[in-house]
């Protein structure tokens, strides 16, 4: 399979960085990265209503991620708590 480069909004960016412990946004990054490699792998969901996005769960936070195959692109498009 071919890698898909990885981007990440800027809005997501500063919800990643409101992160307060350093052990949790480590814990975040590793599967923002993996996305480049394998965009679906297990325990990623489409979101209902939309074709395009999908989520992965990362302990008690959420990765909302955009996928585009034709161009081989995944942008991070929010970062948040599981409440």
């Amino acid at each position: 399979m071919a890698s898909y480069s990885v981007l990440i909004k800027k809005s997501a960016a500063k919800e990643l960085e409101r992160i307060a412990g350093k052990k949790d946004r480590q814990r975040i990054a590793e599967p923002i990265s993996a996305l480049g490699g394998e965009p679906r792998p297990a325990g990623v969901e489409r979101l209902s209503g939309t074709a395009e996005k999908y989520r992965v769960r990362q302990g008690d936070y959420r990765i909302v991620f955009e996928l585009d195959d034709a161009a081989a692109t995944v942008t991070i498009v929010k970062i948040g708590r599981r409440r």
